[in-house]
């Protein structure tokens, strides 16, 4: 079996990948900014240098690795307060993958999987799912920074002779989930009337037992060398869909107002929250078909299946009336 290397091996998506890389036999090390917070039977190594800047000499003695698995990355915030928002992206999606990327090669390492985001495509599908080769039109700093790291990671490859994957994933679900999903999930808990009934556009996730089976594949199968993929959920819920079937694995009622789209856009136009709204009301379809076609690979769960899942974490987090 393979040896396996996940950077942000304790954040969300990194636990849950690293104990199915453990179930199937392979050998884990989690590289991780501050210790603790990894799963039993992960081999533990810290590098709290920013943006990776002395991983190459604090390489751990001995480590030789099949693959490293970055995960880790400043992600996606709705309230910016850098100065310059490109840079510190940059610093750390570009710069800080790059030095990891040249470190693993230095070493040894044949495969990098790197985790983007499908906001290194763009925001919404103009009417067609999005695929592989869509012209990127990323339209923020994180999705500008993840698509210049996919670029110079293709580059660096090439040069190097390092055969780096790329999961393009849309929002990530699931038990111990936060940001947006979780304040959404804490709106249906509490009753709080929704204004999204009438919003009939569709929107991929991924729920991350989907998204972490997909990526041991991208890890250890051959076929994965050099390919880029689209990973997500096999169906595409609009939010009011997501809202029902959140409340009723809540136990809670769905309370929906049936306010028209044009009318939630032209408020968040208003309150200078447009970016927000957009998410919600806007169609973002993900194409999967190259990531089935050329691995084979099907989500082991459904939607409901993982919506059942976060479900039952939140409410084993808050008191169940």
């Amino acid at each position: 079996m393979s040896h396996v290397v996940v950077s942000g091996a304790n954040g969300f998506v990194g636990r849950v990948l690293c104990r199915a890389l453990l179930d199937a036999g392979h050998r884990v090390t989690g590289l991780v900014r501050r210790g603790g917070g990894c799963v039993e039977g992960v081999t533990e190594w810290i590098d709290s240098s920013t943006d990776y800047a002395d991983v190459a000499k604090a390489w751990l003695a001995g480590l030789n690795t099949d693959c490293v698995v970055h995960l880790a990355a400043r992600v996606h915030v709705m309230s910016d307060r850098s100065a310059n928002p490109d840079a510190a992206f940059r610093a750390t999606n570009v710069d800080g993958t790059l030095r990891l990327a040249a470190a693993a090669r230095q070493h040894g390492v044949q495969r990098f999987v790197f985790v983007s985001s499908i906001k290194a495509v763009a925001e919404r599908d103009g009417g067609q799912p999005l695929r592989e080769n869509d012209p990127p039109r990323p339209e923020d700093a994180y999705g500008r920074s993840k698509r210049a790291a996919e670029d110079a990671l293709a580059l660096f490859g090439s040069d190097a002779g390092l055969d780096v994957v790329v999961a393009r994933p849309p929002l990530v679900y699931g038990p111990q989930v936060r940001a947006n999903f979780l304040r959404l999930m804490d709106a249906v808990w509490r009753g709080i009337p929704l204004p999204l009934g009438a919003v009939e556009a569709r929107r991929s996730m991924v729920y991350v037992g989907n998204l972490v089976d997909a990526l041991v594949h991208c890890a250890t199968d051959p076929r994965a060398a050099h390919q880029c993929f689209h990973v997500a959920d096999s169906s595409t819920l609009t939010v009011a869909e997501l809202v029902r079937s959140l409340a009723r694995h809540l136990g809670r009622p769905s309370r929906l107002l049936p306010v028209p789209a044009q009318w939630l856009g032209a408020v968040g136009r208003v309150t200078g929250r447009s970016e927000q709204v957009d998410r919600l009301i806007g169609s973002l379809q993900v194409d999967t078909s190259r990531i089935r076609e050329v691995l084979g690979w099907q989500p082991p769960f459904s939607t409901d299946d993982g919506l059942l899942a976060t479900a039952n974490w939140y409410r084993s987090t808050h008191q169940v009336p």
